[in-house]
């Protein structure tokens, strides 16, 4: 069958398009290798060839030559095969090309459904391959119009989707405003690939200060923490590899122009630039500033600290309705427990009282057991006489006649077990519902040869941290 103008279809489609030309004459052989079938029998063995220099769709019907044809459609005899081929011999295939196959305008039209779809389904694998190499990237487009409360974003050869909750709450956009945002990933759906786009991932933040600060784009300085509670304020964790280079204030810029700019791009969004230290305490002081912390105590098995702070300095390490401590929980990693020193050093006192009670034990004994976190009788008389022993310096018999005393005393019900009165000692507490910390090679790096179709579609979801004020 004779196209005259199939060729310029194909230059056409593929100008226009972008898609490889030997994409599209595949469609085109396949529309007709599918109709073939349909008109001359499914049972048949077909086979379409574009010709480019007549261009021309040629269509092949392979048969088996046979003694004695009992299905037309995939068999042939030797005398008429032999007209055709005088070399073949029984058992073998014969491909006959069909000169004029008389397709009606239904069958056309079917290969131009067929054909169209594959120009379709390489077009969104095209668009899938160009933008998940852009995932992790920041891209600018032009507001469209709204879906359903999510914002269609223009980037020229595709449009994405910006939801309402990667929005920074409070900001509009009308259509034809020019948009700025984090591309978070792109999945492959039934009706193409969906590009999705972030200004609430703390990647956003991160991203702008690579395109402002141009001593994190040549490594100079690494961002290597970052956290955000959106439209609000957000702590940002930074390390020079050059010790005469200030990274804190580089990141301010000249009269803070530098990260001015990410204010203004963030809606009004407050962000503390951190310095970053390999010490977790070091660290930990820096990113709860401005507050002054006393002490830290850091459990690395359970990844939590507890931060101790003057009364007066409480209000500033919790923060504004805990984001202070929320916001320094993300950006280390760690639960965060913020203690007040008065409220700590009342309990100790109320402890020490309480082991006072048992007449055999020292108030010097009794300090030494708080700090063991011996805090009660109770804790007392559950606790071995031998390592009472070995904590205080006495020997284990007047260790054990200690707690058999205080056993007796509470027998008789003239103790108490546990100080009067005592307060809950956490004043706030935050978890980090993710990581802030940034792992450059993992979070960049993937795997080329991964089937993109196969790939699992996870949704990272940023949430706030929870926390309560006591």
């Amino acid at each position: 069958m004779s196209f005259s103008e199939l060729s310029k279809i194909i230059d056409v489609l593929g100008k226009d398009r972008g898609i490889d030309k030997a994409i599209i004459v595949n469609a085109i052989e396949q529309a007709f290798l599918v109709t073939a079938r349909k008109k001359f029998g499914i049972q048949g063995e077909y086979e379409t060839r574009y010709n480019e220099d007549d261009d021309d769709v040629e269509i092949f019907q392979y048969k088996n030559v046979v003694d004695e044809v009992r299905d037309s459609i995939i068999e042939i005899n030797l005398g008429d095969a032999r007209e055709l081929d005088e070399d073949v011999e029984i058992g073998d295939q014969l491909g006959i090309k069909i000169e004029n196959p008389n397709f009606t305008r239904v069958d056309v039209q079917t290969a131009r459904q067929i054909i169209m779809q594959k120009v379709r389904d390489a077009e969104r694998e095209i668009l899938f391959s160009e933008f998940k190499h852009r995932q992790g990237d920041l891209v600018t487009g032009i507001v469209r119009r709204y879906e359903r409360g999510n914002v269609v974003v223009d980037l020229g050869k595709a449009d994405a989707v910006l939801s309402r909750r990667e929005l920074i709450p409070g900001e509009q956009f009308n259509p034809g405003d020019r948009v700025q945002a984090y591309l978070t990933e792109v999945v492959m759906t039934n009706r193409g690939p969906e590009i999705r786009l972030s200004r609430t991932s703390p990647m956003f933040l991160v991203k702008l200060f690579e395109i402002e600060v141009p001593e994190i784009q040549d490594g100079t300085i690494e961002i290597k923490s970052a956290a955000r509670e959106p439209g609000q304020r957000a702590k940002i964790a930074v390390q020079s590899v050059d010790k005469d280079i200030d990274p804190v204030g580089a990141c301010v810029g000249m009269k803070g122009s530098r990260v001015q700019n990410i204010v203004n791009e963030l809606q009004g969004e407050k962000i503390d630039i951190v310095r970053w230290n390999d010490d977790l305490a070091t660290f930990a002081i820096a990113a709860l500033a401005p507050s002054e912390i006393e002490n830290i105590s850091i459990d690395h098995d359970s990844k939590s600290m507890d931060v101790i702070v003057e009364e007066d300095q409480l209000s500033l390490a919790i923060g504004r309705r805990g984001q202070n401590v929320r916001l320094a929980a993300m950006l280390s990693g760690y639960n965060i427990n913020i203690i007040s020193k008065s409220k700590l050093q009342e309990k100790v006192n109320k402890s020490v009282e309480n082991l006072l009670q048992i007449p055999s034990v020292t108030d010097a004994m009794a300090q030494v057991l708080v700090q063991n976190s011996i805090m009660a009788i109770g804790d007392f008389m559950a606790t071995p006489a031998d390592e009472i022993a070995t904590m205080t310096g006495v020997d284990a018999a007047t260790a054990q006649t200690a707690i058999d005393e205080a056993a007796k005393l509470v027998e008789e019900g003239t103790i108490e077990l546990q100080p009067e009165g005592e307060e809950e000692l956490v004043s706030a507490s935050a978890v980090p519902k993710y990581l802030g910390i940034i792992n450059k090679e993992g979070a960049e790096q993937e795997d080329e040869g991964s089937d993109k179709f196969n790939e699992a579609e996870r949704r990272l979801r940023e949430e706030l941290a929870a926390f309560k004020i006591k």
